[in-house]
């Protein structure tokens, strides 16, 4: 069963237990022969894809009854991973999201790490410093870097843990948000864990 995961840049391929990436730019869709269930949130490959009766596209098979209508598809097979717990997945954007006994709870969307550099920056070139991740988000920051660290860290952190619940990491600054929350889950792989989920309910195969 191959498995993909269409994004922005790249082409995120799951083949068993194996994972590998090809770019957007790069990659065509018409060379696979074999049977692909995808999802993507990008409109121009979306269109490309659909004619190729080989490329099965599972938004077609989920139930939204759960989720509001503008949310993202990669956002929706995240929570149907999940059966209780957090998921924050760190990519472009940071998205947070409640699963609760299997049901989407709510979740928020919060400015990833290129694009909250990118804020600060605007604001004054004396501002532009990397993120801190080895900050201790318990002391009140002395200098101009923990401080902008701090600032967009400490207000994540302080909301995900006040739902004392399991977390779980996704995307791929998974492993430096992971440094402020030092016992959640990491795995790149989970949502295709939900992507097998809707395949076996949809009895795809």
């Amino acid at each position: 069963m191959l498995l993909c995961d269409i994004g922005n840049t790249s082409f995120h391929f799951c083949d068993g237990q194996d994972s590998y990436k090809k770019s957007v730019k790069d990659f065509d869709p018409k060379t696979l022969q074999e049977e692909v269930f995808y999802i993507c949130v990008n409109p121009q490959i979306k269109t490309l894809l659909e004619p190729l009766s080989n490329w099965r596209d599972l938004s077609r098979f989920i139930d939204y009854t759960n989720y509001y209508p503008s949310m993202g598809i990669d956002r929706i097979i995240a929570c149907e991973s999940v059966e209780n717990g957090i998921i924050i997945d760190a990519g472009s954007a940071i998205t947070v999201d409640i699963v609760k006994e299997g049901v989407f709870s709510g979740g928020y969307i919060y400015p990833g790490t290129e694009a909250m550099q990118k804020c600060y920056q605007n604001i004054s070139s004396a501002l532009e410093y990397s993120f801190n991740y080895e900050l201790d988000l318990d002391i009140m920051p002395k200098n101009s870097q923990d401080a902008i660290t701090y600032g967009f860290l400490k207000p994540l952190q302080s909301e995900v843990r006040s739902h004392q619940m399991n977390l779980y990491l996704t995307g791929g600054d998974a492993k430096k948000i992971a440094k402020i929350f030092p016992d959640a889950h990491i795995d790149e792989a989970l949502l295709f864990y939900g992507m097998k989920k809707i395949i076996q309910r949809a009895n795809l195969c």
